[in-house]
């Protein structure tokens, strides 16, 4: 299976080279390269879909604002720790569920 949004050079989607990714509000356009939407697609389980309609740019979907929402808490989160590193994913929380878990699984 091959996640994709945008492919680093504003391209993505066959919209070629020379197009820059629109209406970007809270990733950059180096952030979408190094992989952003592909992990959070595969943090949450989810196809590009889940969030997005044909035109990327949109913002149809309430589910596109709030992994807008969720991209800058990461982000907080993350500028937070003194080395740089991204500590805090997607993942992290939701382990490749598209609803986080909010108290540990029952016992066996």
């Amino acid at each position: 299976m091959v996640l994709s949004a945008q492919d680093g050079r504003g391209g993505g989607r066959g919209r070629g080279p020379q197009t820059p990714p629109k209406n970007l509000k809270v990733l950059t356009p180096e952030e979408l390269a190094a992989g952003a939407m592909r992990g959070a697609a595969q943090g949450l389980g989810v196809m590009c879909t889940f969030c997005h309609v044909d035109d990327r740019s949109s913002d149809e979907k309430p589910e596109k604002l709030t992994a807008r929402m969720m991209f800058a808490m990461v982000k907080d989160i993350n500028a937070k720790f003194p080395d740089g590193k991204a500590h805090v994913t997607c993942y992290t929380c939701h382990r490749g569920a598209q609803e986080p878990l909010t108290a540990p699984p029952a016992a066996q």
